[in-house]
């Protein structure tokens, strides 16, 4: 890298743009180490940690409060429970995950070399190119794409995209990434955490994701056809386009580390105080996991110390959640909450099993249970053949052994039968929906904000927001996207100018293109 030219610029740089004073700052600095240049396979496992570690922390305090997982239990103002939430709220997922694609982008870059060309690193490239930039668009909606990180090349003011000609183009990186994976070209195990090197299972999640983008953007009249039509080919050619199928499939980073270890892969989520990590469990969350008795409840079969696999803690025996929304000072006596590392019982320092603050598995990019829920979807509506049944039973199991890897097949029809959960078929079109989509929920439980953009995308679950006592804004209404990053408004105004005009107002309430009518 020859000598390192260290610009001293504002924050706005993360998207390639800056403020005018900004610009001609600039200070020469030798590399000590001596350098010159990296290579994809060095870039892989920072950007796959750094990419996980974003989603992972902002999915935990932002998803998992919209979507009824955890609640906050303070009385004051800012809660996002109750979808009310500071602008800076913005911030985190926009300045992490475009950082990132920098990263991402010079992959690519380097693998299409002539001297070092490597097919499956470019492959690998799209796929998370598709991947962050989905994740960022639908959580904010037009956004800064294809003069996104540029700055390097003078584009210090990018344009942004409509979302959909975002979606369009991940679509054409996709299927890039499909045809270039199916080279096969060997990469360094040690470079990738996630498959160790295996090429055909980065293949089969960067079609997996294809199916949920597809999805995703399938109620829009003026591109239904197409997607749908483009889903049923995926589906139907597996040779050319294969998907998860097993929980070996599911793409996730399993962390090295424990609560006192300097792990090469260490968990996010132990950055987090013990005090911090143990928020309090919400009422729509546990009690359909207690009532049904879920497995990952089982802590006499699944768990350690008496601890259950997902490390909620119990309250004289009994599992107590809030009720999201709660009205402030209507909470006055414990209830369950997240198992942090330093509160398990009958043990000093947590392992896998005891708290999710130190749990390996967390570590989630797209599981194979969610892909189980799709192709439901899928069949119940028309889009291909197959037994809604067979998809979501498989979904249900997936999910349960993912986390509880010795739980046995023979028993899921039992548990189901218990639970009451058995698919019906002869039911209502809306309450087959929400039965998929509220086992589905828990299926993407820990999966960055794709619940969240989920529920935007099908209003299922039903989440209890409309009742009385509770004190939500928004109209009670659950966010439709996040601000920009007050930086954007800023350092990039005339851009943003532009966008709102189109999209509408930078408010939590204006709907995203995928979502409105």
């Amino acid at each position: 890298m020859k000598n390192i030219k260290i610009k001293i610029v504002c924050t706005a740089l993360i998207v390639g743009f800056m403020l005018p004073s900004c610009k001609d700052f600039t200070e020469v600095n030798t590399d000590p180490i001596g350098n010159k240049s990296t290579t994809p396979a060095q870039l892989l496992a920072p950007a796959l940690v750094n990419l996980l570690s974003v989603n992972m922390l902002r999915g935990r305090t932002f998803n998992n409060e919209l979507m009824q997982v955890s609640v906050s239990i303070s009385d004051a103002e800012g809660t996002v429970n109750r979808y009310d939430f500071r602008r800076n709220w913005a911030d985190y997922t926009w300045n992490g995950l475009f950082t990132e694609l920098t990263n991402v982008r010079d992959i690519y870059t380097l693998a299409s070399e002539k001297d070092n060309q490597n097919s499956s690193f470019m492959g690998i490239a799209r796929i998370l190119e598709a991947y962050a930039f989905s994740i960022l668009t639908d959580t904010y909606g037009d956004i800064p794409y294809t003069e996104a990180n540029k700055g390097k090349l003078g584009i210090v003011e990018p344009k942004f995209d409509r979302q959909k000609d975002i979606y369009l183009d991940l679509f054409k990186n996709l299927e890039e990434a499909n045809t270039l994976l199916t080279s096969g070209v060997a990469i360094p195990a040690a470079s990738d955490p996630v498959f160790s090197g295996d090429i055909s299972k980065w293949r089969k999640f960067g079609n997996s994701l294809y199916l949920r983008l597809l999805l995703r953007i399938s109620g829009k009249s003026e591109v239904s056809a197409t997607t749908i039509a483009k889903f049923k080919e995926i589906v139907g050619n597996p040779g050319k386009y294969p998907i998860m199928t097993t929980n070996n499939d599911t793409a996730k980073l399993l962390w090295t580390t424990s609560s006192t270890s300097t792990a090469l892969y260490s968990s996010p989520y132990t950055t987090i105080r013990g005090l911090d990590f143990r928020s309090a469990i919400s009422k729509f969350f546990i009690d359909n996991l207690r009532d049904w008795g879920h497995p990952v409840l089982n802590s006499a079969t699944y768990g350690r110390n008496n601890v259950n696999r997902w490390g909620i803690r119990p309250v004289n025996g009994n599992l107590i959640g809030v009720p999201s929304g709660f009205s402030p000072g209507s909470i006055s006596s414990a209830q369950s909450e997240f198992y942090s590392f330093d509160n398990v019982p009958g043990s000093g320092t947590a392992s896998a099993g005891y708290s999710l603050q130190v749990d390996p598995y967390t570590g989630i990019f797209m599981n194979v249970a969610e892909v189980d829920f799709i192709l439901a979807e899928a069949v119940l509506k028309g889009w291909i053949t197959g037994s809604v049944a067979t998809y979501y039973n498989k979904g249900v199991l997936d999910m349960i052994q993912y986390w509880i890897p010795t739980y046995p097949t023979s028993s899921l029809n039992s548990y189901m039968t218990a639970a009451d959960i058995q698919w019906e078929d002869a039911q209502p079109m809306k309450d087959k929906m929400e039965a998929l989509l509220l086992q589905k929920y828990y299926a993407l439980f820990l999966v960055d904000s794709q619940q969240w953009f989920e529920y935007r995308r099908t209003g299922h679950p039903i989440l209890p927001v409309n009742v009385s006592g509770t004190s939500f804004a928004n109209g009670g209404v659950m966010p439709a996207r996040l601000y920009y990053p007050v930086i954007v408004q800023t350092a990039n105004r005339d851009n943003y100018n532009a966008t709102i005009a189109i999209q509408g107002p930078d408010l939590i309430s204006t709907q995203v293109w995928w979502q409105k009518p």
